[in-house]
């Protein structure tokens, strides 16, 4: 589902919202500076946030994105909220920059990656590896005698009950990826000649846009092992069309993640279909190329990384 759709559903689908806090409480039960269940039961999550006078700069960022109604809706949510010491220990001037309008989006992109569908309760958290979020992105759950943590975040007061789905309290503001494919691509350094191809095929706009996408980026090593001559001549204008076929070669529809990858075949944009094979000693393949590093996430889709260039039959 693309993210603009995605959007639009808060309002009506079931959604669980984690919150984080510095609340030492790890056993379900809620302190005195969060929500309690019992005394909070009746009110919605935006409600019981503000009600807990500890989610101050939440309540502002929700309002600043224009999700404070949806989160108020019927849902169920569940909500990883970002206590104001959580958003306090974001490095300087980094909420004062979220909350300008002109920002809007970056704010939204950060507030919807603390956002997962289902009403999901500590007891399921800890069954579970990652998390969707409603930005798109994945958010790794980690278990181990510690507690539990969600993106680097420890949760550290569990299942607070509101009218409309449950809070999760963590310690701090979970990031999300922030860049798209193209700008991914181009701040990883290793994908020049990549980037090159997609700029001289007019891709660039198309790859940076809504998606979601699945590429598989060979590396500039991957370019440079073609035959000599081969990247010069796809580079050449009136080999665009050409160039164009072998980049939507290496771009798959949706967010698929290396644990989705199964054996078989998948469509590309280009219109022919990769093969997959997937092996527990030898690791994923691409027709004839390895995957070297895999799930790279971006805003628009995810990055694996592959050390041959796939060519269309």
């Amino acid at each position: 589902m693309k993210r603009a759709a995605l959007l639009s559903t808060v309002a009506i689908a079931g959604f669980s919202i984690f919150a984080y806090a510095n609340s030492p409480a790890t056993d379900g039960s809620c302190s005195s500076s969060t929500a309690s269940s019992a005394t909070y039961g009746e009110k919605n999550i935006v409600e019981t946030a503000l009600a807990a006078d500890d989610f101050n700069t939440l309540a502002a960022a929700l309002g600043a994105a224009d999700l404070a109604e949806a989160l108020q809706g019927k849902g169920p949510f569940t909500v990883f909220a970002p206590t104001d010491a959580a958003f306090a220990k974001l490095p300087k001037d980094t909420i004062k920059s979220l909350l300008d309008p002109k920002n809007k989006a970056a704010l939204t992109n950060i507030l919807t990656y603390h956002v997962v569908s289902g009403n999901v309760l500590a007891k399921d958290v800890v069954k579970i590896r990652n998390a969707e979020a409603l930005n798109g992105q994945r958010i790794p759950v980690r278990v181990n005698d510690s507690g539990v943590s969600v993106a680097g975040a420890i949760v550290t007061t569990t299942d607070i009950e509101c009218s409309n789905g449950t809070i999760h309290v963590i310690d701090t503001v979970m990031m999300p990826a922030t860049k798209n494919i193209v700008e991914t691509a181009v701040g990883a350094g290793s994908f020049k000649t990549l980037v090159a191809a997609v700029g001289a095929a007019d891709l660039a706009e198309a790859l940076g846009g809504e998606g979601p996408f699945t590429v598989f980026a060979p590396t500039d090593e991957a370019f440079a092992a073609l035959p000599e001559g081969t990247v010069e001549s796809l580079l050449k204008p009136e080999n665009k069309d050409k160039l164009v076929a072998v980049l939507t070669y290496h771009v798959v529809n949706g967010r698929i993640y290396s644990d989705q990858l199964e054996n078989g075949e998948a469509a590309t944009l280009q219109g022919s279909k990769i093969k997959i094979n997937v092996d527990k000693k030898t690791g994923v393949s691409i027709d004839r190329s390895k995957v070297t590093a895999a799930d790279i996430e971006t805003t628009n889709g995810v990055i694996h990384v592959i050390d041959k260039v796939l060519l269309p039959e």
